[in-house]
C-alpha cells in the first residue's frame, strides 16, 4: 500500500514495465507495477487513501480489463488523479476515446525515449498542482466572500438601525404651532441623510426653522445632523435665546456663528450649508440667514405667486471669522415658506443650475394651499422609490388662516 503518494503503473509489456519503473523511482516516485487490469484494479480498490496515488499510467490493451477501464475506474474517485495511456495500436478512436474520458495524455508504444514518459508525468502533476492550488483559491475566496457577506449584513443592519435613529430624531410632521404648520420630507440617497431638518415653538409666540445639508453621504454625513441637533438644544438652553425680545432680531446669526465655531474646533472633516429661520407669530416677522445654502427658499405668496427669498453668507465648518447677515421679511396672511436642500437640484430636468431653479420656481407658481410635502414632490416628479443621487429635503412653514 502507497504510503507517500505513488505512480500506479500498469504495462503488461516486462521490459517496458521495467524500464518505466525504475525510470519513475529515479524521478522520486514511488511506483507500484502491475501486468494486468484486474491486478491493478484490486489493488486501487483496497486503497486506504485515494489522495495518495498520485498518477496512473496505463497500457490500453491490458489483459482483463483495458485501460479505458482503468481510467473509468480512477475517474470515479473523489479526487481523480491523471491518468496517462499508452498504446501501441495508434487507434484514432481510442485516443478519441480516451480524451473524452479525460485522459491526461496519450503515448504511443514503444517508448523509445523513457524521457517522454517522465515528462509526460511532470505535466500531469504540474496541471494536477495548478487545479489544487485553484480550488484552495477558490475555497479561499468563498471563505472571503461569506465573510464579506456577513460584514455585509451586519453593516446593513447597523445602517438600518442608525436610518431609524435619525428618523425618530426628526420633529413630528405636519405640526401646528400658533395657527402655522410646519412639515417636513427627507429622502435620503442611502439608508441615512446628510440633510436634517428640525423646528419648534418658543415661548408660545416664536417658530424656530433649520434645514441643513452636510457634505457628503451615509453615516459620517448623519452623525454630524445627530451632533447639530443636540448642538442646538444646547444653545438654546444655555443662551436662554428669546428671553429678551430684542434677541430676536440677531438670533439666527448667533446661532450659526456659534454652530460655525463648533463645527470648526471638532473633527468631523464636514461642512454644511443652512437655512435659519425665526418667526414672530404675532407680527408676521421672519429673520433669517443663508448659510452657503441653494436653492434659496421660496415664498409663496397667498396669491399663487412664487418668488425666490434673497440672501448670501458662507457655509459652515470652513471660515473661522465668517459673520452671516441677518435678513428681515414681513410676511402677509397666507404666506407659505419652502426651503429644498441642493439635491432637488440633480433630481430636477434642466441644463445648469439656473436652468434647474427657472424649473423649481415655475412648477411652484400657483401651488394648491392644501398641497402637501409629499404630493411637492410628486409635482416635481420626484420617485421616491427609486434610489437619488443626493439626498433630498423639504421644508414647508404655512401660515394655516387662509385655509
Amino acid at each position: 500500500m502507497p504510503t507517500t503518494g505513488s505512480i500506479i503503473l500498469i504495462d503488461s509489456d516486462s521490459d517496458s514495465r521495467l524500464m518505466l519503473s525504475q525510470r519513475f523511482s529515479q524521478g522520486g516516485f514511488d511506483t507500484e507495477a502491475f501486468s494486468d487490469g484486474p491486478s491493478a484494479l484490486d489493488y486501487l480498490r483496497q486503497s486506504s487513501d485515494e489522495s495518495l496515488i498520485r498518477i496512473v499510467v496505463a497500457d490500453l490493451n491490458l489483459s482483463g480489463l483495458s485501460g479505458l477501464d482503468i481510467l473509468r475506474f480512477v475517474n470515479n474517485f473523489a479526487r481523480p488523479a491523471p491518468v496517462i495511456l499508452m498504446s501501441d495500436a495508434g487507434n484514432v478512436s481510442d485516443v478519441v476515446e480516451a480524451l473524452r474520458l479525460g485522459a491526461a495524455d496519450y503515448l504511443i508504444k514503444p517508448i523509445a525515449d523513457v524521457e517522454v514518459a517522465m515528462h509526460a508525468v511532470e505535466r500531469a502533476l504540474n496541471i494536477v498542482t495548478l487545479q489544487q492550488e485553484n480550488e484552495s483559491y477558490r475555497a479561499r475566496l468563498e471563505a472571503i466572500n461569506r465573510e464579506m457577506t456577513d460584514h455585509i449584513q451586519l453593516l446593513e443592519r447597523d445602517q438600518q438601525a442608525a436610518k431609524h435613529v435619525q428618523r425618530n430624531l426628526l420633529p413630528i410632521t405636519p405640526v401646528t404651532y400658533r395657527n402655522v404648520e410646519l412639515s417636513h420630507l427627507v429622502h435620503p440617497s442611502l439608508y441615512l441623510s446628510g440633510d436634517f431638518v428640525d423646528y419648534g415653538c418658543l415661548h408660545r409666540r416664536y417658530i424656530a426653522f433649520y434645514l441643513t445639508d452636510v457634505s457628503g453621504h451615509g453615516a459620517s454625513s448623519a452623525f454630524v445632523t445627530v451632533w447639530m441637533k443636540q448642538l442646538v438644544r444646547r444653545i438654546f438652553r444655555e443662551r436662554q435665546l428669546f428671553q429678551d425680545p430684542e434677541q430676536f432680531h440677531n438670533a439666527p446669526a448667533e446661532l450659526v456663528d456659534v454652530i460655525n465655531g463648533e463645527l470648526m474646533q471638532s473633527r468631523f472633516f464636514s461642512h454644511m450649508t443652512s437655512v435659519v429661520g425665526l418667526i414672530d407669530t404675532e407680527t408676521h416677522d421672519m429673520r433669517y440667514v443663508i448659510a452657503g445654502h441653494l436653492p434659496l427658499p421660496i415664498l409663496i405668496k397667498p396669491s399663487g405667486e412664487a418668488c425666490f427669498l434673497e440672501g448670501k453668507g458662507k457655509p459652515l465648518g470652513l471660515f473661522e471669522s465668517a459673520k452671516w447677515q441677518v435678513n428681515a421679511l414681513q410676511l402677509s396672511q397666507g404666506y407659505r415658506l419652502l426651503v429644498f436642500s441642493d439635491g432637488i437640484l440633480e433630481a430636477l430636468p434642466g441644463d445648469g443650475m439656473l436652468k434647474k431653479e427657472q424649473y423649481l420656481l415655475a412648477a411652484l407658481q400657483g401651488l394648491p394651499a392644501q398641497a402637501t410635502v409629499a404630493e411637492i414632490g410628486k409635482m416635481l416628479h420626484l420617485d421616491f422609490d427609486q434610489e437619488m443621487p443626493d439626498d433630498i429635503a423639504i421644508l414647508s412653514v404655512q401660515e394655516m388662516s387662509l385655509l
